[in-house]
């Protein structure tokens, strides 16, 4: 019975999707257009390079060479392995979805544990602060910057450490002992059979690795671009503060098109959502996970959490520090 409501239920979405395409063409090429834009001119240059990167570090087992310049800062407060402090570094410097990537990735080759991996799940996969900065702050017309810088990291970073000492206290050793890079290496390719990878083979492996996720986000970000139809044929047009649903609709199915409908006119809303993500991230995240075992259920309730956070933070900034600071 369960089984024939959920056919039904995709089978009547589809043909719905389909005649909102058919009813709406110029709207649907408009939506399509922006969706790849996006993706091209945004992901690709910022997204894909950080992927093939990453995917050799890994691979070679570098990432903990990599992180010892910064661990002495982030492991007397993590207390985590120097893989763990990687995944920490690049899921803030590269933003969504190269965080939960990167912990995919190390969770795979066995480099961190899943409790390692659902605690970094949950803090490590944000906007990055190159599109924040760059694009968010200027698009919502905010001169200062470290209110939001704060809210956007600061406050994951310290819900982070609230996880840390509190549902992970235990779960995680606090003096992680991962095992050495050759030798894991050994024990990999002895169980496989094979020599240990070569750098021309790894480079081919990451690169193609990197281009196989970069395409799967382009096809969520088109796809969720056309999602506004639905908005667009069954919401009514109502305007709240120069906002119209439909904006905010979009800003929750693809926040980066959202956001540019949006502009200043609601700079509130913008920032409550960001760490959400929106549906298209959150979609691309999971495209990320779905090869583990990693929970998508127990993200969304960290993102829903950190949410819950950013909306009490700019409340009590505004209240106790500034009257205008979101004008």
């Amino acid at each position: 019975m369960r089984k024939n409501i959920k056919t039904f239920f995709l089978t009547l979405t589809f043909i719905l999707l389909t005649g909102l395409l058919l009813a709406f063409p110029k709207e649907s090429l408009a939506f399509s257009l922006t969706g790849l834009q996006l993706w091209f001119n945004r992901m690709v240059p910022t997204l894909l390079p950080f992927m093939i990167l990453s995917g050799i570090m890994i691979r070679l087992n570098l990432t903990e060479h990599v992180v010892k310049a910064v661990s002495p800062f982030l492991m007397p407060f993590f207390k985590i392995s120097l893989n763990g402090i990687y995944a920490i570094v690049i899921g803030f410097l590269c933003g969504f979805p190269m965080g939960a990537k990167v912990i995919a990735d190390l969770y795979e080759g066995h480099k961190i544990s899943k409790k390692e991996a659902s605690f970094l799940l949950a803090f490590c996969n944000n906007i990055g602060p190159v599109y924040f900065i760059s694009f968010v702050l200027p698009t919502l017309e905010l001169s200062l910057v470290f209110p939001y810088v704060f809210g956007m990291y600061g406050l994951p970073l310290c819900y982070g450490l609230f996880l840390r000492y509190t549902i992970y206290r235990n779960v995680i050793p606090a003096t992680p002992c991962p095992i050495p890079a050759r030798k894991l290496r050994n024990i990999l390719s002895a169980a496989e059979g094979t020599a240990p990878i070569s750098l021309l083979d790894t480079l081919d492996d990451s690169i193609l690795s990197g281009l196989y996720s970069i395409a799967k986000l382009g096809g969520y970000m088109v796809l969720f671009n056309l999602l506004n139809l639905l908005p667009r044929a069954f919401l009514p047009v109502v305007t709240c503060a120069g906002v119209e649903t439909g904006a905010v609709a979009n800003c929750l199915l693809e926040i980066t098109s959202g956001i540019s409908r949006i502009g200043s006119r609601a700079p509130l809303i913008v920032l409550l959502l960001l760490p959400f993500g929106g549906f298209s991230c959150i979609a691309q995240t999971y495209s990320m996970i779905k090869n583990t075992d990693l929970s998508l259920k127990k993200y969304l309730f960290h993102k829903l959490a950190l949410s819950g956070i950013t909306l009490l933070y700019y409340f009590l900034w505004q209240l106790f520090f500034s009257s205008s600071f979101l004008l």
